[in-house]
């Protein structure tokens, strides 16, 4: 079975309501902005209370439980720290229902998760959007915008409090082998913590479109035949990621973002099925997250870049010594587009996009999707048998709010 048939997208069944405990008013947080020491964090544990943004949850439960104190380790510490930002979002019509996972971008309630968790697979274009905080309160919330293009989407919630926006992490400074944490609400029991290491970089996967029904592509698992499939290049990760942990956080050591979870990889052979976590999942870059959310926000949708080109995967060349070919072929090239106006030809062989390597098309098409319109970028590619530099500005791509 290819890649592209092994990767699927997280749903379980909705979580129950819980009775919200009542708010009491202090002067000040008892937590810091952007982190929690061990000490503070200890106390804020064992005291039996958690402070947010001014507001006392007096009878709220802690974020982590901890029995024994003196032996707090670095992932009691980071999940502390990141799951008060962590929500879980249950989606539902009059037809379906399903929930996943989210995580607060702003004090005032914005939220990114996935535009598959808050289309239900593409099914519903008006769902009914409820959001359950660590602390049990429920909430009802609106879709601000969603990018199919990167899985990525934004709703809104309102309440007379503030709430623990998560902390973005330079996904760029990852290396393999870094560990990590998983956080979110798999098979509908939230704030579930799970730890891994990063498995693998720019790993590119393929996915359905996440559009809603009305824009002519459901939300399937992509199986080389129907709509055209999107291109994702994510972070891999062993953590255990389950139905359910969708659109959660990916984090650091310290608690901080570095990824949304979005996939899991499959051994099954049937491809609209779901199976739990065999030690192969997914998460969209916090970098790229964080662009596309900035941009949900201020506009309602996000830009991508353009190309101007069509390419397919290098065809291996039997005269060569080498065992495969690398890189993205450039079949055709739009007239007056940014790859045109850069100099690009039919038959150049792209092998570096703002210094990624790419081995493949899918490559190249989602680092081109990562960047925003109008992006200058480097890119490097083969005439001749020479490798040869060009810097493009990238157009735009219309894009599905």
């Amino acid at each position: 079975m290819s890649e592209q048939q092994n990767h699927q997208f997280f749903f379980d069944t909705p979580t129950p309501t819980y009775v919200p405990p009542k708010l009491k008013k202090v002067r000040k947080s008892l937590t810091a902005t952007g982190g929690v020491l061990i000490g503070a964090l200890v106390a804020s544990v064992l005291g039996g209370g958690i402070a947010l943004g001014g507001y006392y949850l007096g009878t709220a439960p802690a974020p982590v439980v901890v029995n024994r104190s003196e032996n707090l380790n670095w992932v009691s510490a980071a999940s502390t720290t990141a799951l008060p930002s962590v929500v879980t979002i249950k989606v539902g019509d009059s037809k379906a229902g399903g929930s996943g996972s989210g995580v607060f971008l702003t004090e005032d309630g914005y939220i990114l998760t996935n535009t598959h968790v808050v289309t239900l697979d593409g099914e519903t274009t008006n769902p009914t959007v409820e959001v359950q905080t660590f602390d049990k309160r429920t909430y009802s919330a609106k879709i601000v915008g969603t990018d199919p293009m990167n899985d990525l989407a934004v709703i809104k919630i309102s309440a007379p409090i503030k709430f623990k926006a998560i902390e973005f992490a330079d996904s760029g400074n990852l290396n393999v082998g870094d560990p990590v944490i998983a956080i979110g609400a798999p098979l509908g029991l939230p704030e579930t913590v799970t730890t891994g290491i990063v498995s693998a970089l720019n790993r590119t996967i393929s996915v359905a479109n996440s559009s809603a029904p009305s824009n002519g592509s459901g939300l399937q698992l992509w199986n080389g035949s129907g709509t055209a499939p999107v291109s994702l290049s994510v972070i891999q990760t062993d953590a255990a990621i389950n139905p359910g942990n969708s659109g959660g956080a990916l984090v650091d050591s310290v608690g901080k973002l570095i990824g949304i979870n979005v996939a899991i990889a499959s051994t099954g052979s049937n491809t609209s099925g779901q199976s739990g976590n065999i030690g192969v999942g997914f998460a969209i870059p916090s970098n790229v997250a964080k662009r596309i959310a900035d941009e949900i926000v201020k506009t309602g949708k996000a830009s991508h870049g353009l190309l101007g080109a069509m390419v397919t995967d290098q065809p291996f060349n039997e005269s060569s010594s080498a065992s495969f070919s690398v890189g993205a072929l450039i079949k055709e090239v739009t007239v007056g587009g940014p790859a045109a106006q850069a100099g690009l030809q039919a038959g150049d062989v792209v092998t570096k996009f703002n210094n990624k390597v790419i081995l493949e098309s899918g490559d190249l098409t989602a680092a081109v999707r990562w960047e925003a319109a109008g992006t200058k970028s480097t890119l490097e590619f083969l005439r001749g048998g020479k490798t040869q530099s060009i810097s493009v500005t990238l157009g735009s791509l219309a894009t599905l709010k």
